[in-house]
């Protein structure tokens, strides 16, 4: 029997076993990533993405369509992880647009949310590159419009048609890219989009299993009083958060009403609104003003409480005995502050060294969501901050941050590489202007050459090389330059291609799996053999990659 629509809460369905679908694929979506170094995480981005909406709409209790829209748009927004992450957020928030107003999906109504889907994706990407996951969602967005302007209304050979097609694009996206062509694989995250959609399908054929997304335990926001001092020392004792989803945009005024009486109440302010939502961290003596206050904004969502005062006094309990510290006062606002991301214990104190607000642990193993960069920027009391995303699978989720913080100016320096961030930091100037210094770290960055050591974790063939699971790779700013089965021999032979006659200083930056004294013995061997470089040794304490290398 014909399906000619659905409804909200066949679409809610459809989505949480989409997600339980890419979620079982992950890891083999990981292992089509062209580049065989051990952080491949497309699946795991996109999985995290689209976990971070499913928790939500699994929290709805019969929604409509509109709630539901919101659950999905903003829930993916803000946990959008990595390119693929983001692109997959982008992709659902123009698709919900297109459904919102409807309490009946049909043919036309779907097809009409894919085009808006594909079309919100494209914006959000500064230069599309076909053979993606754009090109595969594109030719489902252009079947669907095909399928609708012939008349088809059965959903279900609505379905089959485009995933036959997607399916289709998929397999030619290695025609496309070359470099796909070479690894043998389709592009991942073409992949992991149609792993959603397959499971949305089945959903709606009646073959999936419930799918019950567990929610994780909260992290505990250290916003705890400092050891030795006394509870009353507190003055507003719950740290309290949630999430607006508000009915239509609140206008500014309303933006500022709400802020100040929040601030009437409590302390430790920070509002982020964008279209759809408003995030809200207050400290208070009674979160349930704050509450009745928010709802009349909208429904509240991610609500969470905590009692300071009661993780002071278990501070206190842990640490009797040690000597009583002051509070920590509150730092007084400047004009410019950075959030870096990074990973390794030696590079995050380098950037703290060098001035760094807000460190984000993470980057080449796990990228950081829209919702940490979010929070980190509220931390900084400054009128500008600058994001060094410090990876190239980072800077989306920095510039959709930043677009969606209205309090302060957000700068995302786009920073590729740690050496690239350490660069564009050290180039600040306080007494130079945002835009100054946004110029110059511009400028200074595109004068860095970066390198990475890192290991083969499958058999392939990149570019003509052809590289055996185990190897030692040698990768710089234009892709992999050194294969060898010998560490010491793929460090020079990058070295070797990094340096020219005009490269005057070397920094490398040794990973957690490489003892101090064995960095000394790289250090000297690569002075003799290139003595005119000036090197220069720190310990990074960075995962995955046995070196990182600057050439400047």
């Amino acid at each position: 029997m014909a399906c000619n629509y659905i409804d909200a809460g066949m679409i809610a369905k459809m989505f949480l076993a989409g997600a339980k679908n890419l979620e079982a694929k992950k890891e083999w979506i990981n292992e089509l990533n062209v580049f065989p170094v051990p952080d491949g995480d497309t699946g795991t981005n996109m999985t995290m993405t689209v976990l971070s909406a499913a928790r939500e709409v699994a929290a709805l209790t019969d929604p409509d369509m509109k709630e539901l829209s919101r659950a999905i748009a903003s829930g993916s927004l803000r946990g959008a992880r990595g390119n693929s992450g983001v692109i997959l957020s982008q992709l659902f928030r123009g698709f919900t647009k297109g459904i919102e107003g409807h309490t009946k999906v049909t043919v036309p109504v779907m097809a009409d949310a894919f085009t808006k889907a594909v079309e919100t994706a494209y914006k959000a990407v500064m230069k599309p590159k076909e053979g993606t996951i754009l090109t595969v969602a594109r030719s489902g967005a252009e079947k669907a419009a095909q399928l609708s302007e012939e008349g088809e209304q059965d959903l279900e050979v609505f379905f089959r048609e485009i995933l036959e097609y997607m399916e289709y694009t998929l397999n030619q996206t290695p025609e496309i890219l070359p470099v796909l062509a070479q690894a043998g694989v389709v592009d991942s995250g073409g992949q992991g989009l149609l792993e959603v959609l397959k499971g949305a399908v089945d959903a709606f054929l009646g073959k999936e299993t419930a799918y019950s997304p567990v929610l994780p335990v909260a992290e505990t926001r250290k916003t705890q009083a400092p050891a030795g001092t006394q509870a009353a020392d507190i003055r507003f004792g719950y740290c309290t958060e949630f999430i607006i989803m508000t009915e239509q945009p609140v206008e500014k005024a309303g933006e500022n009403a709400l802020k100040a009486y929040l601030e009437s109440i409590g302390d430790s302010l920070v509002v982020v609104a964008d279209e759809e939502v408003i995030k809200v961290h207050v400290h208070t003596n009674d979160p349930g003003l704050a509450i009745q206050k928010a709802l009349t904004y909208g429904a509240l969502s991610n609500m969470k409480i905590d009692n300071m005062r009661l993780e002071h006094q278990e501070k206190l309990f842990q640490q009797a005995g040690k000597k009583a510290q002051e509070p920590e006062e509150q730092k007084p606002k400047k004009s410019m502050g950075f959030v870096a991301v990074c990973a390794g214990e030696g590079l995050c104190r380098i950037f703290r060294e060098l001035g760094a607000d807000e460190i984000i642990e993470g980057g080449q193993t796990m990228n950081p969501s829209t919702e940490d960069m979010l929070q980190a920027i509220g931390k900084i009391n400054a009128d500008t901050v600058f994001i060094l995303p410090n990876n190239k699978n980072v800077v989306m989720a920095a510039e959709q941050a930043r677009d969606m913080t209205k309090q302060k100016k957000v700068v995302v320096i786009p920073t590729y590489s740690v050496p690239q961030g350490i660069t564009a930091i050290v180039s600040y100037v306080p007494e130079l202007s945002a835009a100054e210094n946004e110029s110059t770290m511009l400028e200074e960055i595109g004068h860095v050459k970066s390198g990475q050591i890192t290991y083969a974790v499958r058999d392939t063939s990149v570019n003509g090389r052809e590289i055996r699971q185990g190897d030692y790779m040698g990768i710089d700013d234009s892709g992999i330059v050194a294969v060898n089965s010998h560490l010491e021999r793929t460090v020079l032979e990058t070295v070797g291609v990094m340096a020219d006659d005009g490269t005057e200083l070397l920094s490398i930056y040794y990973g957690k799996e490489i003892k101090p004294e064995d960095a000394e013995t790289m250090k000297e061997k690569i002075g003799r053999k290139y003595p005119k470089l000036d090197i220069e040794l720190q310990d990074g304490g960075q995962p995955v990659y046995y070196y990182l290398l600057s050439a400047e």
